[in-house]
């Protein structure tokens, strides 16, 4: 198949690290094709711009004609524009070439603080630009200049809700979708403008589109100073995923994930705010390192089981207080069997592994599981339910198939192929316990169950999560393309076998 072809109209970066440069590196990572047309030339570092050599906008308007008419486009993406007369050719070539698809990163300033394009032209940007513009990319301080230029009112943000009506009034001015970009105004764990570096925990980035959903995208803060060119990177990114076919949701969340590893995998080059690292991943694999699961979760063929699983109507009956009691005492039952098995696996993987540090993970993961059981007995004991009862108690099928499973694919397959059979029970409790504490339609005094949902949100057990998901976002990047399919498919069937679970759970009659 011949590769997307993406058509950057932007600045040159004499540093690489962003503009044109980046872009490239970007695309290239994403495995399109780059064409580019050049509005300026800077002579920067990572410590400012120093000059800037404009291309004069005839010439400019040929370089777009000779890609365009030639080779054809997918997406075109702007960057630095650098003059008023550089948009208006721009806005042309959107109308001659019947664009499609343009994601326009308004860039103003670079990272060091130096004005890449003059308030005068700002105006232009807005008329000319915006009603052409597919995915307009501001960051907060670009979006606060956008609505004072077009005399719109706004609120300086506090809030996330500060941050969304920004958004929708940049969009009233035509783009088909906003994305507020949110690094310069890190935010506290509940979401309010940080007043302090301790404060900063989160980046939200929020998408205003057609629908009415606004997705808030939420990342943990990066204190690194390694930034440069993080605008240029990621909207080349979110232009290359949605020239390969994804919706606008999706092009941005993959591109908010590669470039946060690209930061995370960054090293220092310069002495001011240094580039990111481009190529993290060859993209060979369809995830970037530390993305396994996150693109696991994401696949088509995984969303639909995994979502029954994790909303099953039994889950809801927990949260709302309607499951009948002996519906709960036989899941309980069966559950604590099921932990025996299941720490029978983890010992298993411990035998299997080929480091000691993967040994005492496993075997770490055994201990938690004692106290889990712990747990059990003592749910169980305020239902009446001695540890001897419990373990007199026949196995229900589903608690035989499932653990089975489990214990085969530990015993025919590698060692990572049983670390992803058990990976369901692992993640999926933790985010169903997550979900059920923070909706406050989940009933909680006077509840049977708010003392199990508690359960896994408490540190101990997210810390267990914690280490199963380091274990396996350690391994996921040295597995082959096609074993990352088969992986998949084993995730799937033990999804599948967790959805019995809660099944066994609703089936049982007093």
């Amino acid at each position: 198949m011949s590769p997307k072809r993406v058509l950057v109209i932007a600045g040159s970066d004499s540093s690489g690290g962003a503009g044109l440069e980046a872009d490239q590196k970007v695309i290239a990572a994403h495995g399109c094709y780059a064409m580019t047309a050049t509005t300026a030339l800077t002579a920067q570092n990572t410590l400012g711009v120093q000059d800037v050599h404009h291309t004069p906008p005839p010439f400019l308007k040929k370089q777009i004609d000779a890609c365009i008419d030639d080779i054809g486009v997918d997406v075109v993406k702007t960057g630095m524009l650098a003059s008023a007369d550089t948009i208006q050719v721009v806005a042309d070539a959107f109308r001659r070439h019947n664009v499609k698809t343009t994601v326009v990163d308004p860039v103003m300033m670079s990272t060091s603080g130096s004005a890449l394009l003059p308030g005068s032209a700002v105006s232009t940007l807005i008329e000319a630009l915006l009603p052409l513009t597919t995915l307009l990319t501001p960051n907060l301080p670009e979006a606060e200049l956008i609505l004072k230029t077009a005399n719109k009112a706004y609120k300086s943000p506090e809030n996330v809700d500060d941050i969304i009506n920004i958004a929708k009034a940049i969009k009233e001015l035509g783009s088909e979708y906003v994305l507020v970009k949110g690094g310069h105004l890190p935010m506290t764990k509940d979401r309010l403008v940080s007043k302090d570096e301790a404060e900063k925990h989160i980046v939200l980035n929020i998408l205003v589109g057609p629908e009415e959903e606004v997705p808030v995208m939420e990342q943990g803060y990066l204190k690194n100073r390694n930034t440069h060119g993080t605008g240029c990177s990621l909207a080349s990114a979110i232009a290359c995923n949605l020239a390969s076919g994804h919706d606008m949701k999706s092009a941005i969340k993959k591109a908010n994930r590669y470039v946060e590893a690209g930061i995370k995998t960054s090293v220092d080059m310069g002495k001011g705010s240094g580039p990111i690292n481009h190529f993290h991943s060859t993209y060979t694999l369809p995830f970037a390192p530390g993305g396994f699961i996150d693109y696991l979760l994401d696949r088509g063929d995984v969303k639909g089981p995994w979502q029954k699983y994790i909303h099953h109507d039994f889950v809801q009956r927990l949260a709302d207080g309607t499951l009948p009691i002996e519906n709960f005492k036989h899941y309980l039952i069966q559950d604590y069997l099921f932990l025996i098995h299941f720490a029978r696996a983890n010992a298993l993987a411990s035998y299997k592994s080929k480091s000691m540090a993967d040994v005492a993970r496993s075997a770490s993961q055994v201990l938690n599981l004692q106290t889990e059981l712990q747990l059990h007995i003592d749910f169980c004991k305020e239902y009446g339910l001695a540890p001897e009862d419990i373990e007199r108690q026949e196995e229900d099928q589903a608690c035989t198939a499932y653990t089975r499973y489990v214990l085969d694919i530990g015993q025919s397959e590698d060692w990572f192929a049983l670390q992803i059979a058990l990976l369901p029970c692992l993640i999926g409790y933790g985010m169903i316990g997550r979900r059920l504490y923070d909706d406050p339609k989940t009933v909680r005094e006077g509840s049977k169950y708010w003392k199990w949902i508690e359960t896994y949100v408490e540190e101990h057990y997210c810390q267990a999560v914690q280490v199963g998901r380091e274990l396996i976002e350690t391994h996921a990047t040295k597995q082959s393309v096609s074993r990352i399919d088969e992986l998949a498919r084993i995730f799937i069937h033990a999804t599948n076998m967790e959805r019995g679970f809660w099944d066994m759970g609703l089936s049982v009659r007093s």
